[in-house]
């Protein structure tokens, strides 16, 4: 129901007012627009203004506060980023909440303690060898991880034993066109899960 029928649907009932006459039903319209364009403003503020169901303008907005913008493609994957950036907090270094912000982020990374005191591991667990757009990812992480750890990359690649699991002849290999690269970084699709 716009407002221009509500305040025809208030006004009724009193019987002083012809609410189909020009000059009466025309600024009943009138108020009835101004109010339905205030309605519609405060919808999106509101919308925009909440984490959750941001979708435009309020995403912006929040990620401006952050000096890199986190790697989404979608609108879901910007929210789960920016909630995972604003939970950061002056107890938000401990292992766990690092991957879990980490992660959040939309990166598939995985940070583990070291014996080495003061150094940290970063892999990348179901990425073989070294994740496009990796420098892109490299700085976000070191944006969340404590600037006094030292951070160590490390990346996988396909040993002999698991080539020779994957495929059983070089004809195999051969079928798929592969570069060494493309070799060495192989993972079919179910070894994705």
């Amino acid at each position: 129901m716009s407002y221009a029928q509500y305040l025809r649907a208030l006004l009724a009932p009193l019987g002083v007012y012809d609410l189909n006459a020009p000059f009466q039903g025309g600024e009943l319209d009138a108020l009835g627009e101004a109010f339905d364009q205030v309605e519609a403003a405060l919808e999106e503020t509101q919308r925009e203004t909440c984490l959750a169901t941001a979708e435009d303008w309020g995403l912006e907005r929040i990620a401006s506060l952050f000096r890199r913008r986190p790697p989404a493609a979608t609108v879901q994957n910007m929210r789960e980023a920016l909630a995972a950036l604003l939970r950061i907090g002056g107890d938000s270094f401990t292992l766990d909440a690092i991957n879990d912000t980490i992660s959040g982020c939309g990166v598939n990374a995985r940070v583990e303690e070291t014996d080495q005191a003061g150094t940290v591991e970063v892999s990348f667990p179901q990425v073989p060898g070294i994740p496009p757009s990796f420098e892109e990812i490299r700085v976000i992480i070191e944006d969340i991880i404590p600037a006094h750890l030292v951070i160590r990359y490390h990346y996988w690649y396909l040993t002999w034993q698991q080539l020779e699991q994957k495929f059983s002849c070089w004809q195999d290999i051969e079928d798929l066109q592969l570069t060494w690269y493309g070799l060495e970084t192989y993972v079919e699709p179910e070894d994705e899960n």
